[in-house]
């Protein structure tokens, strides 16, 4: 080997040593937290006697790597959607002594189900910009309707927009609550995600965000599957995949049951 390959050899070398241990030392520095989280079930099973149910959400935040995580202030920000479906909203107006449908909107491919749990007001967490960017929140959420050949969200205050987040707030399947997530220690969380008797059947995504400082640092996503069981489902099943021979067999059970009624409430 030539002297000037051994003098480049010799610098390259610990040249080379050198720069990787800045960029270890650099990656442990720069070690970000880990978010881990779990649901207390993955199925729900329900049946004529469903009344709702809650299922909860475990959460830890963890360092990803060897070094500890850092003294600051921890905020989570959970979000719940169900399956998808289209949906119509009407209006009503008085005409005439009796109330008509004047004029509807209808909602492509909203969520069925939908709850934003957090462990403290959002606009404490991050501003306005930053909730519309990640979609935070009922205001931000989008919710696109079918507004004559288009197809688009519209403005938080619009009229058919506050009907349809009033009408699925009373019935329980949407829910907007800022302060639902417990921290049970600095590193550790929980909450509560509420189920009301009539959450359709589907999956619903559970996605997790972890902010520190006002940042978004990490998130965690998973899901859980709401399932009907017993006669409900046979009779769901039976509806689905042989509609012809379930619409004659409910056609014929029904004129049954009025054949009998005539007979035990007939007067002689």
């Amino acid at each position: 080997m030539s002297l000037a390959r051994r003098l480049l050899l010799s610098v390259l070398v610990p040249l080379a040593a050198g720069l990787a241990l800045v960029i270890a030392g650099a990656g442990e520095a720069g070690a970000a937290e880990r978010l881990v989280t779990s649901l207390s079930m993955h199925r729900v099973l329900i049946n004529s006697v469903f009344t709702g149910t809650e299922v909860v959400l475990f959460g830890a935040i963890e360092p990803d790597g060897t070094a500890p995580l850092e003294r600051r202030r921890y905020d989570i920000i959970a979000t719940v959607i169900g399956p998808r479906q289209t949906l119509k909203t009407l209006r009503k107006e008085r005409a005439l002594g009796i109330w008509l449908n004047t004029e509807s909107r209808t909602f492509i491919d909203v969520p069925s189900y939908l709850a934003v749990l957090g462990t403290r007001p959002f606009d404490q967490i991050l501003p306005p910009d930053r909730l519309r960017r990640q979609r935070i929140g009922f205001d931000y959420m989008v919710l696109p309707q079918q507004i004559g050949p288009d197809i688009a969200d519209v403005v938080p205050d619009d009229a058919f927009r506050r009907a349809f987040l009033r009408l699925k707030t009373e019935r329980g399947l949407y829910i907007e609550d800022p302060v639902a997530v417990t921290m049970l220690s600095p590193t550790l969380f929980q909450a509560s995600i509420t189920l009301p008797a009539e959450s359709p059947v589907g999956i619903y995504e559970v996605d997790v965000k972890l902010f520190a400082d006002g940042a978004l640092v990490t998130g965690s996503r998973s899901a859980f599957e709401i399932v009907k069981v017993g006669f409900e489902r046979f009779v769901a099943t039976a509806a689905q995949e042989h509609g012809l021979l379930y619409g004659i067999l409910t056609a014929m059970m029904a004129l049954a049951t009025g054949w009998l009624a005539s007979i035990v409430f007939r007067r002689d």
